[in-house]
This record gives C-alpha cells, sequence and structure tokens, in this order.
C-alpha cells in the first residue's frame, strides 16, 4: 500500500477520519434502524488523530462491535445486509476500503462462529478483501478453513478463487504468521494446484505470490513443484513460475533460472576484470567481463555480478546484483561493462578490506576479481 492516497494526496491512516465513521455509520443505519450512529462515530473517532493505521481500523471494528447487537450471528446478518454492490472487476476491489473495519470485526469477534463468519468473509471479499480476515481462523480451524478454501477454488467469482490462495500465504504483508503453515505448507499446495491453470490474471498473481512466500523456507520443495507444473507448460504457467520464483531468480540460484530457460552455461567462456585495484569510500569500480560461447548453439545468459562486502567482524557477506540478460549466438564473443558504486547506504554500512567480486552466468559463477576499500 503507499503511503498516501494518489488521487488525494492524503495519508494513508486519515482515510479512516471523520468521513469514514460518519459513512460507515450510514451504511449501518440504512439496514439497522436502532443503530446508533452518534455512539459509533464518538466511539471510532476517540483520540484517532494519535492513532495509526492498524489502530485506527480496529478502533472503528470495535466501535462496531459496542454498537451492533451483542449477538455476533445478529450483528455479522447485519454487516452482510450492509454490504455495497459487488466489485465490478480486480481493480475496483480497492474501492470497497471502508469495509476493512468489517474484516477485522470478524477476525477479533467471529471465532467462535466458524460457519457464520465464512459466509461474511466470502460477501466481504466479493467487496474488498478477508485476506486478512480469513487468518485467525487458519490459526484455530486449519483443517475445516482448508477444507472450505479449497471447495471455493471452484467460486464463480474471481474475487473468492483469489482469496483462497492470498488468504493462505505465508508471509502475506500485515498479516498475522501462520506458523503451521511455515512449517509445513503441504496444506497450501491443493489450493495453488487448482488455481494454477485460473483464467483470471488476477488469480494467477496471487498463486505466484504464494509460491513466492513458500520460496523463502522451502526452496527445494518449491523448485521440485514448478518442474512438476513446467511438464504442462502454458505461457500462463510459465509466467506464474517465473514470478513465483523471483525471490531465487534474483538470487542467482541456478535451479530456478533453468526453470525460465537459463540453463547451466555449456563451454562459456568468461573473465571479468576490476579497476582500479583501489578505492576510497563513495568511488566506484569498474567491472569489465568478456564473454565467448565456444558451443556449437545459441545460449540465453543472465548475467549477474555478487559482491562480497566485508564486515565489521571482518566476515564477508554477499550481494547478488544483476547485471544484464542477453542471447549468445555460437562463437560469438562480447563484452560488458558495468559501474559499481562504493557508497554508504541507510541498508549497508562499508568497511575498509579486500572485496571479492565473482562473476555469475545462470546461476554458476564463472570468474572473479577484487578491490581494495580504503
Amino acid at each position: 500500500m503507499s503511503e498516501k492516497d494518489k488521487s488525494t494526496n492524503k495519508l494513508f491512516k486519515d482515510w479512516f477520519d471523520k468521513s469514514a465513521a460518519a459513512a460507515m455509520a450510514d451504511q449501518m443505519s440504512a439496514v439497522y434502524k436502532d443503530f446508533d450512529q452518534k455512539a459509533f462515530r464518538r466511539l471510532a473517532l476517540n483520540n484517532i488523530q494519535t492513532l495509526e493505521f492498524n489502530d485506527r481500523v480496529k478502533q472503528f471494528a470495535n466501535a462496531l462491535h459496542q454498537t451492533l447487537p451483542e449477538s455476533y450471528p445478529k450483528a455479522i446478518k447485519i454487516i452482510i445486509k450492509s454490504f455495497p454492490k459487488l466489485a465490478v472487476d480486480s481493480e475496483s476491489v480497492t474501492d470497497g476500503w471502508l469495509q476493512w473495519p468489517i474484516g477485522q470485526f470478524i477476525a477479533e469477534y467471529g471465532t467462535d462462529h466458524f460457519d457464520e463468519s465464512m459466509q461474511a468473509m466470502i460477501a466481504l471479499t466479493q467487496r474488498f478483501s478477508s485476506e486478512f480476515a480469513v487468518r485467525p481462523f487458519i490459526v484455530r480451524y486449519q483443517k475445516d478453513t482448508f477444507k472450505e478454501l479449497l471447495k471455493l477454488t471452484d467460486h464463480s467469482s474471481e474475487h473468492v478463487r483469489r482469496w483462497c490462495s492470498e488468504g493462505t500465504r505465508t508471509r502475506l504483508p500485515w498479516g498475522i504468521k501462520l506458523v503451521k503453515l511455515v512449517d509445513n505448507p503441504a496444506p497450501i499446495w491443493p489450493i495453488l494446484n487448482k488455481l494454477i491453470d485460473d483464467e483470471s490474471l488476477y488469480v494467477r498473481r496471487s498463486v505466484a505470490n504464494s509460491i513466492n512466500d513458500l520460496s523463502k523456507d522451502h526452496p527445494d520443495l518449491v523448485l521440485k513443484k514448478c518442474a512438476q507444473w513446467k511438464k504442462k507448460t502454458t505461457p500462463e504457467r510459465d509466467w506464474i513460475i517465473k514470478h513465483g520464483l523471483r525471490g531465487l531468480i534474483k538470487a542467482g540460484n541456478s535451479e530456478a533460472l533453468a526453470l525460465i530457460g537459463f540453463s547451466k552455461p555449456n563451454k562459456i567462456t568468461a573473465n571479468l576484470s576490476v579497476s582500479p585495484k583501489t578505492i576510497k569510500l563513495g568511488e566506484s569500480v569498474q567491472l569489465s567481463a568478456m564473454l565467448e560461447n565456444q558451443s556449437k548453439k545459441t545460449q540465453q545468459l543472465m548475467i549477474d555480478y555478487i559482491v562480497h562486502y566485508v564486515r565489521k567482524n571482518n566476515v564477508c557477506n554477499e550481494k547478488v546484483f544483476k547485471w544484464k540478460s542477453l542471447e549468445l549466438a555460437a562463437g560469438e564473443s562480447l563484452e560488458l561493462g558495468k559501474k559499481h558504486p562504493m557508497k554508504t547506504t541507510t541498508i549497508r554500512a562499508l568497511y575498509n578490506g579486500c572485496h571479492k567480486v565473482e562473476l555469475q552466468i545462470n546461476g554458476h559463477r564463472l570468474a572473479d576479481g577484487q578491490f581494495t576499500l580504503k
């Protein structure tokens, strides 16, 4: 999410303000004549300017809890009845952002009522999203929740189908961590298997994001699964695999690169020169790579380079940098040049010492050089 709403330049947290409280009060009053709008606004807006986004959403949800019937089944029926029209398409779903506190309401107060909450989340995700709301149910009722979600992978709404994969992501931004699934993601695979060929890009993008999450904890398992999917290749599957493996691809994982067409280099000779040999903080080194394809076939090459940064304790940490993707014909030679700056950033402090640089092609390290930072 952007820190500011681009159309109004309003801070993201300020979406939930007086106007939002009034709009939600009107939404509830339209279907529940006994709704106390004044009390809801007072509770929702209590010290609102001191709260960040998540706390504002929680406060709105708590205000609903205190002003709707005490019985959750009765309250959630009113909420469902109050929902706006269905989102027209995947681009318009964010128009329903006012419903965000309702997902929070379900997550906080609905876990004792599995069936009613599942129906509410199915309705909510077709207006906004239920990806955060479903996670407490996965924690408490993992088997039952996955049983229902697997059925819903055949739902007519792309929003519902996407919810099945997005809500079960192991590293969903802003979502509570699903520790059991991080340790053992087995329940997720049947859902991804059902959605890998979904007609909607909106859904397929979510599948790819789930794969990328899983690759951070179970790279070997993800690579094996993608290799199986690759046996029935389609342009859509190829896109999902490439997007899903993006973390491993960025890191130069050779198996991931092979799955997207960058196989182990065959008779590629490579040299890397680094100059000058000594630089000061803030200066750059010039990297020059010489490549030659001595095989009889054209090869697709993804060129990366790896800098071994000297750390404070004199241990080196590797960082992979992207250089260039190219096609090298049989017998063809090529020279590449690249400047690499050695400047301190907010995420990386620099220390004096000898820094090794390696040339990596399709995940395989073929040449190296070094320079000294003083």
